[in-house]
């Protein structure tokens, strides 16, 4: 049994729009509701009175949230447990490929992720070198859909459309809760990656991604504060380097959100979340924002 958990945090519509999207898919969903204050829960109960919904009092950030729906889906007896972002909507026939990737040695498998508005790829893997402070845009980003094709291995599998099976849940354990948003995917690839499992992406199988939407976008001041907290923690504590290495990689972090920071519409917000996100990152203070 595959048992698909659903993250919702004030998004009602992409909530809904999600879930009616897995529909006609031989899986199970489960909702799991973050503390929303929009009505979230109450319109997926209205909508779908036979799923399960869990609803959490606060907003526990992707992992802590996620965590929950995994561990509940353990409890239901799934074999395999496909995580899944709010702002996605899956394709008619995605789940197949993805459990075709699946092999002995392999811990997830991710589908290559579209933009919803445009078709193109966001993501379609990543790659990650820890020396460095800033790993640049996915794997085949802005490009045309990928023709389907064999599965290949990524550095990082993505948390927002991700099917591991109930082994290696089990062995690599969940998400890092003290992350609480972005980068508990990629240190969830390191740690099975140290255990011998792979991370793939299944070209074969495409969701369309509304990309950040439950953090204001990709560009947004929370966006900017986690992705360059989380970056510069996960990158030190997967790759230690000496003084002035650990410094050039948090300096080229630093640099490449301020840039985005300055780039976005919000720029003194932007601005504001790299100094408070490189202060929390050197101080190692994790958690909530």
């Amino acid at each position: 049994m595959t048992v698909a958990v659903v993250l919702s945090w004030n998004g009602r519509d992409d909530t809904l729009a999600c879930l009616r999207s897995l529909a006609n898919e031989p899986l199970t969903p489960i909702a799991v509701d973050n503390g929303s204050t929009d009505g979230s829960a109450d319109a997926i109960a209205g909508e779908f009175p036979d799923l399960e919904l869990v609803r959490l009092d606060r907003n526990r950030g992707f992992a802590g949230g996620m965590n929950v729906g995994i561990r509940r889906a353990l409890e239901l007896g799934a074999t395999h447990v496909l995580t899944l972002n709010n702002d996605v909507v899956v394709e008619p026939g995605f789940l197949a490929p993805l459990l075709e990737a699946l092999a002995a040695d392999v811990a997830a498998v991710s589908p290559q992720l579209l933009f919803k508005d445009s078709g193109r790829v966001w993501y379609a893997g990543a790659p990650y070198d820890p020396r460095r402070g800033h790993q640049g845009r996915n794997t085949g980003y802005g490009g045309p859909p990928l023709a389907p094709g064999p599965a290949y291995e990524t550095p990082r599998a993505c948390g927002g459309a991700l099917l591991a099976p109930r082994e290696a849940w089990e062995e690599v354990g969940l998400f890092d809760e003290s992350l609480f948003a972005y980068w508990e995917d990629a240190d969830w690839s390191f740690r099975a990656h140290r255990l011998g499992r792979r991370t793939l992406v299944a070209p074969a199988s495409r969701v369309r991604h509304g990309v950040s939407a439950s953090t204001g976008g990709a560009s947004s001041p929370a966006s900017i504060y986690y992705s360059l907290r989380n970056g510069i923690i996960v990158a030190e504590r997967e790759l230690p380097l000496g003084p002035l290495a650990t410094w050039r990689r948090r300096l080229e972090a630093i640099a490449a959100h301020a840039a985005q920071a300055l780039l976005s519409p919000r720029r003194a917000q932007g601005l504001a979340a790299v100094v408070s996100g490189a202060f929390d990152a050197l101080r190692g203070r994790v958690g909530p924002r």
